[in-house]
């Protein structure tokens, strides 16, 4: 038994309007009064019509959707990218599609051809590593491209991130002011933009100050390699009174490591400070002094650029959102009574 489609002639003729008045009403931004709207949707929904998206896009060039590719989603920054992602997208009249991507050429170019094929009208990349290779094959398909929570040295793509540098600078001259000296950095994938511009900043802000980094190891944004780095950092008599962890969820492991496999305080014997302030860096447990980068600035501003370059052929641009440092019970307070932020 089969039952015949309904369409949008339907809809039309059953409450004595043009087809066209029905797919201005389905049409996200499209004119039409409330009335119209009110009664379009009425019959619609006795019909149990629903607008075929996809045979839209054939008839308008445009697909209304952005493919939105990851690296991973176990770092909760991520996931609360992508939700206010999806739902800001969805207020502009656009839907993603998640591509999940390994930072390897041959994986990006399967990735990249599957995007393709889905005839996306935009790509955010969040935290992704580009290589000229695939740089050159993201222009020639001709496809508006904003990195996000990323950036590029030659600037050939627009990029939104918070100014990690900064960033960088305010936890190197916040562990001075609370009287360390013996301070460390456990560091993500050093690929990474965001990974060389926190550290650089950290080291110069260090340097102001007349201080050396006591040690370094690498994590890798990585939950076991961070527990690895930490365990290693921590191996000799000598070791640090403060460590900057390059993202939150390393820093979860790094305070496991040294409160329940070494059995030192927090911050009594050792100050850690994160960078990101997941919603996790906020619960007891953790009570984690970061960086906190503005999820909803960052996103509103990779929108914009996405939308005016969908609009038209323009320039590249780069955009760094400040950053603050929210201060808890993870790291200990300078000497002046810096004021707190949860």
């Amino acid at each position: 038994m089969t039952t015949e489609k309904v369409t949008s002639l339907d809809v039309a003729k059953k409450i004595g309007v043009s087809q066209s008045a029905v797919s201005r009403v389905f049409t996200p931004g499209a004119s039409v009064s409330n009335a119209m709207e009110d009664k379009v949707l009425k019959a619609a929904n006795e019909l149990g019509y629903r607008p075929n998206m996809l045979a839209r896009s054939l008839n308008t060039g445009k697909s209304k959707m952005i493919g939105l590719v990851v690296s991973y989603l176990d770092n909760q920054f991520y996931p609360d990218v992508l939700e206010s992602l999806s739902s800001k997208l969805q207020e502009s009249g656009y839907h993603i599609l998640i591509f999940i991507a390994s930072n390897g050429t041959k994986n990006f170019d399967q990735v990249l051809n599957e995007i393709l094929d889905y005839q996306v009208d935009g790509i955010i990349m969040a935290s992704v590593e580009l290589s000229s290779v695939i740089s050159k094959k993201i222009d020639s398909a001709g496809i508006p491209v904003i990195l996000l929570n990323r950036s590029l040295d030659n600037m050939r793509f627009s990029s939104v991130t918070s100014n990690n540098y900064n960033g960088g600078k305010q936890i190197a001259n916040f562990l001075i002011k609370g009287g360390h000296r013996k301070i460390s950095h456990i560091a993500g994938n050093e690929k990474a933009s965001t990974q060389r511009d926190r550290e650089t900043g950290f080291i110069d802000g260090l340097k102001e100050n007349g201080v050396d980094l006591f040690s370094r190891e690498i994590g890798n944004f990585v939950l076991d390699e961070a527990s690895s780095a930490t365990r290693k950092m921590f191996s000799s008599k000598n070791s640090p009174d403060a460590v900057f962890v390059a993202n939150d969820h390393m820093a979860f492991a790094v305070m496991d490591v040294l409160r329940m496999e070494l059995g030192l305080k927090i911050p009594e014997d050792v100050s850690v400070v994160g960078y990101d302030d997941v919603k996790i860096s906020s619960w007891p447990s953790y009570d984690l002094t970061t960086v906190r980068q503005p999820i909803n600035n960052m996103v509103d501003r990779t929108i914009s650029l996405l939308i005016s370059q969908l609009e038209g052929n323009k320039p590249a641009k780069q955009i760094e959102v400040e950053a603050e440092l929210i201060v808890r019970n993870s790291a200990k307070l300078p000497r002046n009574n810096f004021n707190k932020r949860s």
